[in-house]
């Protein structure tokens, strides 16, 4: 794709041996920023996650090294480490590196562990932020994530680490400020977090809604409330990738959902 020198008249050149950590959106390629696009042509070696669009990757330059590296909840997955050390590997032949994640980077994609690894060893690298799939898979569906009417603030939380015992009460004192809860990676442990949310004082109620593989073929949404949802999503099948909404903005979907035209 070329680009209208008047509208964008510069991009970084990608530098041998430099990094690039860049965010690849909810999944639909036409979601990928223009500076995500560029790297993508740029890059001599592509190490990308699990979440990451196959029809994404046809865009990267001919010849391009592709190296899986994703983790999945539950499923055998490289660790981290290994991934920081390929990282630093490819960049260290002079490769133009683009790390390639799902969503955005800094937003529950552990950027900002690979951006620590590259200041350790004396990497230069950039953050291309991306679309993170926590606001936009809602925003698609017709929920969004503030409106004057419903809440002030909006609350972003991982939920694959909902049985660590390290901080006791956490997910009632979410549930407690009352305001809207977007939850990541929340399927595997929803019976303990809504157990949680109930116990917190939110009403079961309260709107919930789960949006799974966002922006794909598979998607599908689940319209609900917050003492049903954990029974709903078992008895429905509905499978990770999901995000999941819980407050009264998710139940703006039934107003607005019925006038959207999708991308």
């Amino acid at each position: 794709m070329d680009f209208p020198p008047d509208i964008f008249p510069t991009f970084p050149d990608m530098a041998p041996g430099e990094v690039w950590l860049v965010g690849a959106g909810p999944g639909d390629p036409r979601l990928l920023t223009v500076m995500a696009i560029h790297a993508l042509r740029s890059a001599d070696c592509i190490i990308h996650d699990a979440l990451v669009d196959t029809r994404i990757l046809r865009l990267a330059r001919e010849g391009a090294e592709i190296h899986f590296a994703g983790k999945r909840g539950g499923k055998p997955s490289p660790h981290q480490r290994d991934i920081n050390e390929l990282i630093v590997a490819e960049a260290r032949k002079k490769k133009r590196v683009l790390r390639l994640k799902g969503g955005d980077p800094f937003v529950f994609g552990r950027g900002g562990e690979e951006a620590r690894a590259l200041v350790r060893e004396g990497i230069p690298f950039r953050v291309v932020p991306g679309l993170t799939s926590g606001l936009a898979a809602p925003a698609l569906a017709g929920i969004p994530a503030t409106t004057r009417e419903t809440n002030h603030a909006v609350i972003l939380a991982a939920g694959h680490r909902a049985d660590d015992d390290s901080a006791p009460g956490a997910w009632e004192a979410l549930a407690a400020t009352g305001q809207p809860i977007i939850l990541y990676m929340a399927l595997a442990q929803l019976p303990q977090i809504t157990a949680a949310f109930l116990r917190g004082g939110l009403a079961p109620e309260t709107p919930a809604a789960v949006i799974s593989h966002a922006t794909g073929e598979e998607e599908r949404i689940l319209e609900t409330r917050l003492g049903d949802l954990a029974a709903e999503v078992k008895a429905r099948g509905i499978e990770a990738p999901a995000v999941i909404v819980v407050g009264a903005n998710a139940a703006l979907r039934s107003v607005l959902a019925p006038g959207m035209v999708r991308p």
